[in-house]
């Protein structure tokens, strides 16, 4: 879990520099972070359908990613109980939409 130093940076792990894009690639990079996103793309899910469609990912996994977005900023839980996109997640998920397009035409070829 990402760590504010006094300056106010998110400490990465295994660099002190605190750099931004680096404690995004770090927290987009653990398991399930980037799957939890996209699956929240399109509208809020409860904990139960969001961990199926993740695959039946480990709920404890599942709720501790869920934890780290929503301190970063990218998820929110509603109030009818179900996870989604915060603004800054909504624009996250978008920078991957070409992306994804690029992975659509690619698994063609």
């Amino acid at each position: 879990m990402a760590k504010q130093t006094a300056s106010g940076d998110r400490r990465v792990r295994g660099s002190r520099t605190g750099r931004p894009i680096m404690a995004l690639l770090d927290l987009l990079g653990r398991r399930w972070s980037l799957r939890i996103l996209w699956e929240l793309r399109g509208e809020p899910l409860t904990s139960r359908a969001l961990r199926t469609a993740c695959d039946e990912a480990s709920p404890t996994v599942l709720q501790a990613r869920l934890s780290e977005l929503r301190e970063a900023g990218f998820v929110e839980l509603g109030e009818a109980g179900g996870y989604g996109l915060t603004p800054l997640g909504r624009e996250l998920c978008e920078t991957f939409m070409p992306l994804h397009k690029f992975a659509e035409r690619w698994r063609k070829c």
